[in-house]
């Protein structure tokens, strides 16, 4: 299996590798020679259309690394919850299905503020967090500057409690346990990010 990175930036996603991942089948191809971060940004931020580019280098991890050191990163974590039926918890903000998450207090580890946003954002209780699922990287801008979040996702457990609160302050309007039959509705209106997370469940 090729080793990858995956930048995320809204319905795009840039892949870095050193070989083609046997699971890409629509991508553009770019070339590493004068290959500038900067310049790809500006010239996809705006694409609604999900896209796939892929950039094929020998020093693909140097290119991965000198990326993430001209921005910001912003450190977040993130769960994927199970309950004792085996349903997913998923959240609905800013008109599509996530994932909750957030970033990290001053001083907080990736885990231990993965299960409180997953707290505070669904008004429950996590029993458990387990191993790491997975780490992401996507784009925003701050004040019209892009900077990179990485997000660290664990996997959770919250037994017996049905009744969630969505954090209505942080935009979240619904909240729900979905089994993995019924992630056609998340699959239909989510991020190309939080269908990556989510392939560990399904396959």
């Amino acid at each position: 299996m090729a080793q990858i990175y995956k930048i995320y930036i809204n319905e795009t996603v840039l892949i870095i590798s050193d070989s083609i991942p046997t699971d890409v089948e629509d991508y553009q191809e770019l070339k590493p020679k004068g290959f500038k971060f900067p310049k790809f940004y500006a010239s996809i931020k705006d694409q609604a259309t999900p896209k796939t580019f892929l950039l094929l280098a020998s020093d693909f991890k140097e290119i991965f690394k000198k990326i993430k050191k001209s921005m910001q990163i912003i450190k977040a974590g993130g769960g994927l919850v199970s309950n004792e039926e085996n349903k997913y918890l998923f959240i609905f903000r800013k008109g599509k299905w996530d994932l909750p998450k957030g970033k990290l207090d001053k001083g907080e580890s990736f885990r231990v503020a993965a299960v409180r946003e997953v707290e505070e954002e669904c008004g429950i209780s996590i029993d458990s967090s387990g191993e790491k699922v997975c780490k992401t990287y996507h784009i925003y801008e701050v004040y019209g500057e892009p900077v990179i979040k990485k997000t660290v996702w664990y996997w959770m457990r919250a037994n017996n409690q049905p009744d969630l609160t969505p954090q209505i302050e942080e935009g979240i309007t619904d909240a729900r346990w979905l089994a993995a039959g019924d992630f056609m509705l998340v699959h239909e209106n989510t991020y190309p990010l939080i269908r990556d997370v989510i392939r560990v469940i399904e396959y």
